[in-house]
């Protein structure tokens, strides 16, 4: 699957803002449905289907409860921020800064 979301390279210290917040959180949604059995265990604990995932996904606090529940699994955490090449901290900031 082709990364459509793309994210710089940590360079130092960098600002987190509410738009990266979104796209890790978009970018976690690829990430969980990248493979069946994380995809059905996540859509069953927030009661979706793949139906009406991509509606719920337009919702700001719904991207705000996708990265609640990246960061409260940590090889999940650990996983996408292995793939999107950027350390666990800055998708934690990042969440962070969602919430403004």
């Amino acid at each position: 699957m082709e990364n459509p979301v793309s994210f710089p390279k940590s360079r130092g210290k960098s600002r987190t803002s509410a738009e990266e917040g979104e796209g890790f959180a978009v970018a976690a949604l690829e990430y969980l449905a990248s493979e069946p059995d994380r995809l059905s265990r996540f859509l069953d604990i927030c009661g979706l289907g793949p139906q009406n995932l991509r509606a719920a996904a337009a919702d700001p606090r719904f991207l705000l409860s996708v990265l609640d529940y990246v960061l409260a699994d940590e090889p999940l955490l650990i996983g996408l921020a292995a793939a999107r090449e950027v350390p666990p901290e800055r998708i934690v900031a990042a969440r962070a800064a969602m919430e403004g």
